[in-house]
C-alpha cells in the first residue's frame, strides 16, 4: 500500500485549530461522548454473519454491530471498490489478493490481538502436524503477513493481513441409501460426482472460485484429464475442463446448482440430488431430517478454506479500537464453540473446547464416537449417540488439503466459461 501524502503547512494549521475546538467542545460536553457506542460495520457471507453472534457479542462488548452478509462475489467487489462502506469484512482467504491490491485494506498489528500467541500452525504456516500436505492453491499462510516490499507472503512479521479465524474442509455428500457408503480416504472420490451411475442426480455449488476446484478434482479423480497445478489452472486447461463440464450438463448429468446451504438441503431433501458438492452444515441439517447423508473424505483429500476477518483501509479512532475488540472476541472461547456446532474450526481450538462438552470435543475436533446426542446452533439433533465425525479429526482432515480456494491467475478468463457451463 502507497503511504499517505504528508500534510501541508495549511492542513496542518486547520487539523490543529480543528483539535482544539473538538477538546474545547468535550470538556464542555462530556456526557455527548460518554454516552456515544461505537458502531462497527461488518461486511462478509452468512456464514459467520449470523444473528445469534452478532447479538452475543453486541451485549458483551458494549458496541452496536451491524452485520451486512451477502453473497460471495458480491461482498468481495463492494469492498474492493468502497473499503468506506465497511469497517471489517469476513470471507476467504481467495479475497485477500483482491482486497490487498486493491488498497481496500489494511495490515492489523499482533501486539493487539489478544490471543495471537494461541493461533496454530495451521494458520501461520500451513503444517497442522509435521508431514501434513499443505495442499495447491493459495493455503492461508503464504497471503497472511506483510512483507517489507509491500506485498503479502509466509515471512513472520508484526503486521498481518488478516485474522485467521473460522476454517473448514469442504467435500461432497452422498446419500446412502442410493450410494454405497465409502471408505474414508480409501474408496471416496471426488470422480464420484462425474460417475454416469448417478446421472441427473448430481449437484454442484454455483460458485466460480469453489464450483471450479469440485468440478477439477472430479475431472481429475475419474481419469479424464490432469492438471499440472490444480491450484493454478492453465488456459488450456481451463478450457478443456469446462468442455468436458458442459458435454455432461447437455447429457442432463447434473440436475442442477445451489446457491446457498438452504438449497443444497432442499435439493436432497426433495429427492432432486443423491451426490452433491456440500458444506458441512448442509449435511448437518439432513442428518437432523434423518436423511442418511455422509459428508465424504475423498482419497485424493479435500478442498479447504479458510477465513479471513480484514480491517478496512478507512478504519482508524474509535472504529478501529472497536474493530480490534471483536476480533478479540471472536478468539475468545464462545464464538469457536458455537461454530463448532456447525462444523466449522477455529484457529485457537484449545479456547474453545472450555464452551464445549466432552462428547462435543470428542466429535468435532477428536473424530472419536459420541456418547449422546448432539445439537445444532438452532437446538436441533444434528449427530445423533454413537456417531463418529467422518474424516476423523482436525488434524486428520487438515493433513489432506489436496487444494485451497483461491482466485486463479487466469480467474478473470474461466468466468465466462463457468456462466457458459450454467446456461448450457
Amino acid at each position: 500500500m502507497t503511504d499517505k501524502p504528508r500534510l501541508s503547512r495549511r492542513s496542518l494549521l486547520k487539523a490543529s485549530a480543528a483539535a482544539a475546538t473538538h477538546v474545547a467542545l468535550s470538556i464542555n460536553a462530556p456526557f455527548v461522548r460518554a454516552n456515544k457506542r461505537p458502531t462497527l460495520r461488518v461486511l462478509g457471507t452468512h456464514v459467520t454473519l449470523q444473528e445469534e453472534i452478532r447479538q452475543r457479542a453486541q451485549r458483551e462488548l458494549d458496541i452496536d454491530i451491524i452485520f451486512t452478509p451477502g453473497g460471495s462475489s458480491e461482498v468481495l467487489q463492494k469492498a474492493s471498490a468502497a473499503p468506506e462502506s465497511f469497517d471489517l469484512y469476513e470471507q476467504w482467504s481467495d479475497s485477500i489478493n483482491v482486497l490487498w491490491r486493491a488498497e481496500a485494506i489494511q495490515g492489523i498489528d499482533t501486539d493487539r490481538l489478544d490471543y495471537w500467541n494461541e493461533i496454530n500452525n495451521l494458520s501461520k504456516t500451513g503444517y497442522i502436524t509435521p508431514n501434513a500436505k499443505i495442499g495447491a492453491g493459495d493455503a492461508p499462510h503464504t497471503l497472511l503477513y506483510l512483507q517489507a516490499d509491500g506485498t503479502l507472503g509466509a515471512n513472520p512479521g508484526p503486521q498481518i493481513s488478516f485474522l485467521p479465524y473460522v476454517h473448514n474442509t469442504d467435500s461432497f455428500g452422498y446419500d446412502t441409501r442410493h450410494i454405497a457408503r465409502g471408505t474414508p480416504y480409501q474408496s471416496e472420490s471426488w470422480g464420484w460426482l462425474l460417475d454416469d451411475a448417478y446421472r441427473g442426480r448430481v449437484a454442484l455449488v454455483n460458485a466460480p472460485t469453489i464450483g471450479i476446484f469440485d468440478a477439477a478434482l472430479a475431472a481429475q479423480a475419474k481419469g479424464l484429464m490432469q492438471f499440472n497445478d490444480i491450484g493454478n489452472m492453465s488456459r488450456a486447461e481451463i478450457d478443456q475442463l469446462f468442455n468436458i463440464l458442459i458435454e455432461l450438463k447437455q447429457k442432463g448429468h447434473f440436475c442442477g446448482l445451489w446457491n446457498s446451504v438452504p438449497e443444497s438441503v432442499k435439493f436432497f431433501s426433495e429427492g432432486r440430488a443423491v451426490i452433491s458438492s456440500m458444506f458441512s452444515p448442509a449435511v448437518s441439517a439432513l442428518n437432523g431430517q434423518n436423511l442418511p447423508v455422509i459428508y465424504a473424505a475423498p482419497r485424493e483429500g479435500y478442498r479447504a478454506w479458510h477465513g479471513v476477518m480484514c480491517l478496512s483501509a478507512n478504519a482508524e479512532g474509535h472504529t478501529k479500537d472497536a474493530a480490534y475488540k471483536f476480533m478479540n472476541w471472536w478468539l475468545s472461547g464462545w464464538p469457536g464453540a458455537f461454530i463448532a456446532r456447525q462444523g466449522y474450526y477455529i484457529s485457537n481450538p484449545q479456547r474453545a473446547r472450555l464452551h464445549l462438552s466432552p462428547d462435543e470435543w470428542r466429535y468435532w475436533y477428536a473424530g472419536e464416537e459420541t456418547s449422546t446426542n448432539l445439537l445444532n446452533t438452532k437446538g436441533n439433533v444434528a449427530v445423533r449417540a454413537g456417531a463418529v465425525r467422518s474424516g476423523g479429526s482436525y488434524e486428520n482432515r487438515f493433513s489432506n488439503v489436496a487444494v485451497w480456494n483461491t482466485v486463479m491467475d487466469n480467474y478473470e478468463y474461466s468466468l465466462p466459461r463457468w456462466h457458459e457451463f450454467l446456461l448450457s
